[in-house]
């Protein structure tokens, strides 16, 4: 059936239908209210068949091919009308089940040989590959008994990747007090770093290790040098796709936390000239990306991440590790995007981070139980409560056992909790490359 009742179709059913009250009384009641059912009903047909007759629409869906998770996402339908009559009318558009639209129905009315611009939003909470189906579009007849509707194939395919523009509306830079200017072809950051820069006078505050002697003795005065950060130096990323990252945090999983945060400091390490790597790992490698500071590796780094998904399996932290160290001979800060439970279970894990520092900088970045804390925090009001909070409390503590493990053996830990990530790992970063660690 191509048309649907319109409301002043049922309000008129039913008002035929009052007779009938009336029909014990008065009997041809009953053949004057079929009668008049039969007008109606025909009526409605034909008001669904002048409505086809007379109207011709097209209709064009506009939505970006590539949208950001979690994120409000324009999606725009454009309606023409071509023929000689106005209309009333309602589109619905089959948006892909895994997002959630501002609107179900969209409403309007369209004069002849005039277009209509409708809009609303589509918030994605799941990244990869989805298709949007048909447009319906219903008119309204003229007699507003029926709405016509009508199928138009607009189906597209779109992909949603993780929420970039987090990553670019942050600012990463107000906790280290610096700016970082996109654009310009070379940037420098000023403060501890190995590579000399220039030399100015001491002020109070400076380190007396820096201080340039020779040039104190020439110019009469104490001069210290003044170094920049090091740039093209390498930052790999390896993220973990195993069991742990599956669980969720408010609307989004463990492992689109770490995605965010991942391309936040691929960002950051990018604009500031370093070369930066990828590797996607759980039993196996699931994918691997080179450390480079090519222009298109921001963009070689999205396709690589946006359709990325955490399975039900154990991590192999052995052959993840064994695959980094065989290709990446360079020192590298090693930034581990995983999570942690307790000493025994991650010790796999940790043995193989403790081995990287040898050669590398590893920094674990763990996300942290935000809900254990509370419950530790909270006042017990029953015996329930006490034992819950004895197991949260015993978790918590070995999972700073862990951590702890790790920082012993030279590597760098940060465990924060998840809407706090992206920012912490970056202030991280230029806190290592001030330090001149890497």
């Amino acid at each position: 059936m191509n048309f649907i009742f319109a409301r002043r179709f049922f309000w008129l059913l039913a008002l035929g239908l009052l007779p009938l009250s009336f029909s014990w009384m008065i009997p041809a009641l009953v053949d004057i209210t079929i009668g008049y059912n039969l007008l109606l009903f025909l009526a409605a047909w034909f008001d669904n068949a002048q409505t086809g007759r007379l109207m011709n629409l097209q209709v064009e869906r506009h939505v970006h091919h590539h949208l950001s998770l979690d994120a409000k996402n324009a999606v725009t339908l454009r309606l023409w009308n071509h023929s000689l009559r106005a209309a009333t009318i309602q589109l619905e558009d089959e948006y892909p089940p895994e997002m959630e639209a501002s609107h179900t129905r969209l409403h309007g009315s369209i004069g002849p040989a005039e277009a209509l611009t409708l809009s609303y939003t589509l918030r994605p909470n799941k990244r990869g590959d989805f298709q949007f189906g048909k447009t319906v579009c219903r008119v309204l007849g003229p007699y507003k008994l029926v709405w016509r509707q009508i199928a138009f194939n607009t189906g597209q395919g779109v992909r949603v990747y993780p929420n970039f523009r987090q990553a670019r509306h942050l600012d990463l830079y107000a906790h280290r007090h610096r700016q970082m200017l996109v654009g310009q072809k070379r940037q420098r950051f000023r403060g501890h770093g190995r590579e000399f820069e220039s030399l100015r006078d001491f002020v109070t505050g400076d380190e007396i290790r820096h201080i340039a002697w020779t040039a104190t003795a020439r110019r009469g005065r104490l001069i210290t040098r003044q170094y920049q950060i090091e740039q093209n130096q390498n930052l790999m990323i390896m993220l973990d796709t195993g069991r742990l990252m599956k669980a969720q945090i408010d609307r989004l999983s463990k492992l689109d936390h770490a995605i965010n945060a991942a391309l936040a400091l691929a960002y950051v390490g990018l604009s500031g000239n370093d070369n930066v790597g990828l590797l996607i790992f759980n039993r196996h490698v699931r994918a691997y990306v080179p450390p480079h500071h090519r222009p298109r590796q921001l963009n070689v780094l999205l396709e690589t991440l946006y359709n990325v998904e955490a399975e039900l399996v154990e991590s192999n932290y052995a052959q993840a590790f064994q695959y980094f160290t065989a290709r990446n001979k360079k020192r590298s800060l090693v930034v581990i995007l995983t999570d942690i439970i307790d000493r025994e279970s991650s010790e796999q894990m940790l043995a193989y981070t403790s081995l990287l520092t040898t050669h590398h900088l590893p920094l674990l970045v763990t996300i942290s139980d935000v809900d254990l804390h509370q419950l530790v925090q909270q006042v017990p009001a029953k015996l329930a409560d006490v034992y819950q909070q004895a197991v949260a409390e015993e978790l918590l503590h070995q999972r700073r056992q862990a951590l702890a493990h790790l920082s012993s053996r030279g590597g760098l830990v940060l465990d924060v909790p998840a809407g706090n990530m992206a920012v912490e790992l970056v202030n991280q970063y230029l806190e290592i490359k001030e330090q001149g660690l890497l």
